[in-house]
């Protein structure tokens, strides 16, 4: 649930002063001797995802399994069953309240990663997102999660008689309730909790206490009460050992009364105690233009050539003419946080500017028609597609000069990486992850403000850079040479993992 207080509707970690962002390593361990990690998720791309969650889910787990013995917890939706008809039960977990009882699975992926699955038909095997369908959020998503956190919970308490968590991650407002189930039973259990939009906190009114099994006494400023509401997310950073999230900036701006929704004080309080930091996401290793199988022609760095090819099969794919102009990019959800209004404001001096842009993705209604009647008004130069198709975001990365991307705010940002590596340079907001991930003038270009006027300036500043040959190829090739794979992150919630233990045996370890 998104709350509207919120602004418009993952290197080492710096320790500066007051940001509570901390470094403590821990040792590799043999293999008998690892952690137990359980990481619990709402998405995981594998089998479901609805933004960056799920490309998160599915990457950092396996890459901590050469260090851990990590274990990821899913509800099983339509799209798990799907993917394992059969599904082994190791474990029956108890109902709690009015949060009902369930199977709980355990499965292996092709790569070995373990994946527990919550067996619960009536809560999770319906049509449309994880959230919600056409109709909007499903009326019962506090049970459901609920159901996600308490089985996290259990699992830290021993509920499969062949393994028992160490330590929780937790991601976002959905399995946000784990610490807060295990602080109430009077178990301690380390967890770390991250937020991957602090806008979605999953509230829920009063009345849900009690089928929930929240004590009153937990219903105040200090505990799970927000503005006369049930937090899920807000338990979550409270009842936590750790809370993170996916980038160095975006754990900065959450701490300001701007970007902090509602909770920048709590947030505040959480980084002077050590305990906020902020991860930068990585990308996995598909994203690589020279074996990726999806583009028109693979290329590697300068072979202009070959990314030439790619941007005459965009073209031809969205009915475009032919053109040597700059070819622009949107791949996003179409809200309002992604600044698609100031897209739609920059479209029109594009197409006057020679250039063009193709469009992919679906959010708000108002966007969506708003782009088809631009495509409409110039069927030469703009093409949009409602909905998304990975392969084809893929080339558009490839074939496209330029990404859009003049985000409100943006905790990390994943197209912005995609676009780097297929040369395609990003015109971003300075936030959050964009902030961290962009440099000016280097690998792609920068505003401040988000105005029409600011972002403006910095596509004009783009068109400029296209008309200058040597300039252009050299951010090119800067970009396509930026390094955003998951080991440095992992490595520093390695680090983390330690810290929330209480391990602090040893120096620093370096992923292999």
């Amino acid at each position: 649930m998104l709350d509207t207080r919120c602004g418009g509707s993952f290197a080492e970690w710096s320790s500066g002063e007051g940001d509570g962002v901390v470094s403590v390593p821990v040792p590799a361990r043999p293999a008998s001797l690892r952690r137990r990690i359980l990481y619990a998720t709402p998405e995981m791309a594998d089998f479901v995802k609805t933004g960056g969650l799920g490309e998160v889910s599915a990457a950092l787990p396996r890459a901590l399994v050469p260090h851990y013995d990590i274990r990821v917890l899913i509800p099983g939706y339509r799209q798990v069953r799907a993917a394992f008809p059969e599904i082994p039960v190791v474990a029956r977990l108890e109902g709690f309240a009015g949060v009902p009882p369930c199977d709980l699975g355990l499965v292996e992926a092709a790569d070995g990663l373990r994946i527990y699955v919550l067996l619960s038909p009536d809560l999770y095997e319906r049509d449309g997102t994880p959230y919600g369908d056409q109709h909007g959020d499903f009326g019962d998503n506090d049970l459901r999660f609920a159901r996600l956190s308490l089985a996290a919970a259990d699992l830290a308490a021993g509920a499969d008689p062949d393994w028992a968590a160490d330590l929780l991650h937790l991601n976002d407002w959905q399995a946000a309730l784990a610490p807060a189930y295990l602080a109430w039973r009077g178990r301690r259990v380390p967890s770390v909790l991250t937020i991957h939009n602090l806008a979605y906190q999953g509230l829920f009114p009063r009345d849900a206490l009690p089928r929930l099994g929240v004590p009153d006494s937990a219903f105040q400023v200090d505990g799970a009460e927000f503005y006369g509401q049930l937090s899920f997310l807000k338990a979550g950073i409270f009842y936590a050992s750790q809370v993170t999230t996916v980038s160095e900036t975006y754990a900065r701006e959450i701490q300001t009364p701007e970007l902090g929704c509602g909770l920048d004080g709590l947030l505040r309080t959480r980084a002077g105690q050590g305990r906020l930091a902020g991860i930068l996401n990585g990308i996995d290793e598909t994203w690589d233009p020279s074996t990726d199988p999806h583009l028109a022609t693979r290329f590697e760095v300068d072979d202009w050539k070959g990314k030439r090819a790619n941007a005459e099969a965009v073209r031809r794919q969205f009915g475009l003419a032919v053109s040597r102009g700059p070819l622009f990019a949107i791949v996003s959800r179409l809200v309002h946080q992604k600044g698609i209004d100031l897209s739609l404001q920059a479209a029109e001096s594009i197409v006057a500017g020679g250039g063009q842009l193709v469009v992919i993705g679906q959010g708000e209604g108002r966007f969506e028609q708003a782009l088809q009647g631009l495509a409409r008004r110039h069927p030469d130069a703009v093409g949009v597609h409602v909905g998304f198709e990975e392969a084809q975001a893929r080339r558009m990365f490839a074939g496209s000069d330029f990404l859009l991307m003049p985000s409100r705010f943006e905790p990390c940002g994943l197209a912005q990486m995609y676009a780097q590596r297929f040369g395609s340079l990003p015109i971003v907001r300075r936030t959050g992850g964009l902030a961290d991930t962009v440099e000016d003038g280097v690998t792609g270009f920068t505003f401040a403000e988000p105005s029409a006027s600011s972002f403006g300036a910095a596509v004009r500043r783009a068109l400029e850079a296209f008309g200058q040959k040597k300039r252009l190829n050299a951010m090119r090739r800067r970009a396509m040479s930026a390094r955003f794979g998951w080991d440095q992150a992992a490595d520093n919630y390695a680090g983390l993992y330690g810290r929330a233990i209480g391990n602090s045996v040893g120096l620093r370890w370096r992923m292999a």
